[in-house]
C-alpha cells in the first residue's frame, strides 16, 4: 500500500489510523476511507485541494468552453416552458465545480432570454466543498459586474438543510457529481459476497476482507437484478456499490415537488457495469491529468472515482416517485440541442481559422463517444404531465 507522499497526507493518514482504532472492529469500510480521503473537513481533496481545468487533476465539459453550458440553458428553458412558464422556477445546480458551468448557463440566460424568465428563476448551488464553493463565489462575483448583466438575478447558496420537503418547482441537475460520492468495495469469496475494509496489520495500512457491513448492499442488488454469485463471475471480483448515490436521489425526490431532475455522468446500465470481465471494477483516481487505479496514492492529493449505475438510479428514482423520462449519451443530448448547427457554423466566415479549430476541437469532444460525448444522461420526473415529459435533449437528432 501506498505510503504518504505529503505533509497533509501524514496528517490525512494519522487521523485515518485513528479512526480504525477507534473503531469496534478496528476496521472500517472502503467507503468510510474515500469519504475521509476526499471530504475531511481541513484535509480531503475536495475540502482543500480540488483542482479542476488544464492546470488541475482533470477537466470537464465545461472546461472545454461555453457551448456545453449554453446547450444545457436551453434545456433548463425549455423545462420552464413545459411546466408552463410558472413565475418561480427553481434550478438546482449540485456540485457545481469551480462554477464555470454556472457562469456560462447564467450568461447565456442574460444575454439571450426574456426578463420573464430571468426574474421567473431562482438558481441554487448546492455545495459542500468550502474551497469550491469560495472558487464558485469568486468567479460568479465577477460575472454580476458584466455589462448588461441583471443584478437582481436571483442567486444563492444553499445546504440541503436549507430546503423544505416539495418545495421545488423546477429543475436538479448535476453534472460528474455521483461518481464522487464514496462508494463500497465487494468481492465474490467463495459463494458468499464479502466487503472491503481496512485495518491495520504490523503497523500497516492493508485492506481486509470480511463480511457485508450493511443488508443494504445485498438490497442494491437485488434492485438492479445482478447476483456476483453466479457462475460466470471469477473468484475475487471486485466492484462497488455507490449506496450514497441512492440516499442523494432520494433527498433529491424528497425536496422536488413537480419537475426534473437531469443527471450527467460516465457510467453504464447494471448489465455493462457488472460484466463478469470487468473483475477489477471501475474505480479510478486522478492526480495532474493522469489516471491511474490506486486509491491509497497521494492521500487526499488525488481525486477517486467510480462509474455511475444508471440502473439503479433508474430503479430506485422509480421507488420515490421519480420516473424516467429518458437515458441517453451526452454526444446525442446536445447534438439534440443544437450542437450540430453550432458546427455548421464555423464554416460561415465569422471565425477565425484559429479559433475554428480550436472550438472545433472542443465541439468534437464534446460528442466524441469514446470520451465525453458517451456519458450518460439520465432525465427523471416528478409529477408531469403527457406533455411536461417531452425534452428537446431526448429527441433523437439528425447526423
Amino acid at each position: 500500500m501506498s505510503l504518504p507522499e505529503f505533509s497533509n497526507s501524514l496528517k490525512l493518514q494519522e487521523i485515518l489510523l485513528a479512526k480504525i482504532q477507534g473503531s469496534s472492529a478496528q476496521q472500517i469500510t472502503f467507503a468510510q476511507y474515500m469519504a475521509l480521503a476526499l471530504y475531511h473537513q481541513e484535509y480531503g481533496y475536495y475540502t482543500a485541494r480540488v483542482s479542476i481545468g488544464s492546470g488541475g487533476d482533470f477537466f470537464t465539459s465545461a472546461s472545454l468552453g461555453q457551448d456545453f453550458g449554453q446547450l444545457l440553458a436551453i434545456q433548463l428553458k425549455e423545462m420552464w416552458h413545459n411546466l408552463d412558464s410558472p413565475a418561480t422556477f427553481w434550478v438546482l445546480e449540485m456540485g457545481a465545480g469551480n462554477g464555470e458551468l454556472a457562469q456560462d448557463i447564467l450568461h447565456y440566460w442574460q444575454t439571450t432570454e426574456h426578463q420573464a424568465f430571468i426574474q421567473a428563476v431562482r438558481y441554487i448551488i448546492i455545495e459542500r466543498s468550502p474551497s469550491l464553493r469560495q472558487q464558485q463565489q469568486e468567479r460568479l462575483k465577477s460575472l454580476r459586474s458584466t455589462p448588461g448583466f441583471n443584478t437582481n438575478f436571483d442567486l444563492t447558496w444553499r445546504d440541503w438543510s436549507d430546503l423544505e420537503s416539495e418545495s421545488i418547482e423546477g429543475c436538479f441537475f448535476s453534472n460528474e457529481l455521483v461518481d464522487a460520492f464514496p462508494v463500497h468495495l465487494v468481492q465474490k469469496d467463495g459463494q458468499e459476497l464479502k466487503e472491503v475494509y481496512l485495518g491495520i496489520q504490523g503497523g500497516e495500512l492493508t485492506e481486509i476482507i470480511d463480511r457485508l457491513s450493511t443488508k443494504k448492499l445485498t438490497d442494491y442488488f437485488n434492485l438492479v437484478g445482478i447476483d456476483l454469485l453466479q457462475q460466470q463471475y471469477p473468484q475475487g471480483y471486485r466492484t462497488e456499490v455507490n449506496l450514497q448515490g441512492l440516499d442523494w436521489l432520494e433527498t433529491v425526490a424528497t425536496k422536488l415537488k413537480r419537475g426534473y431532475v437531469l443527471t450527467i455522468d460516465y457510467g453504464y446500465s447494471a448489465e455493462k457495469y457488472y460484466r463478469p470481465s470487468r473483475s477489477q471494477g471501475t474505480l479510478q483516481c486522478y492526480y495532474q491529468h493522469r489516471r491511474h487505479n490506486n486509491p491509497y496514492a497521494n492521500l487526499g492529493y488525488q481525486d477517486i472515482t467510480a462509474h455511475v449505475d444508471f440502473t439503479a438510479l433508474e430503479l430506485y428514482g422509480e421507488l420515490h416517485n421519480l420516473h424516467k423520462l429518458g437515458f441517453t449519451q451526452q454526444g446525442l443530448f446536445l447534438m439534440a440541442l443544437g450542437l450540430g448547427d453550432r458546427l455548421n457554423e464555423l464554416s460561415s466566415g465569422k471565425f477565425t481559422i484559429p479559433e475554428i479549430f480550436k472550438r472545433r476541437d472542443a465541439l468534437h469532444q464534446l460528442i466524441d463517444p469514446t470520451g465525453l460525448g458517451g456519458y450518460g444522461v439520465l432525465i427523471q420526473g416528478k409529477n408531469l404531465t403527457d406533455s411536461e415529459q417531452s425534452l428537446q435533449g431526448l429527441n433523437v437528432p439528425d447526423w
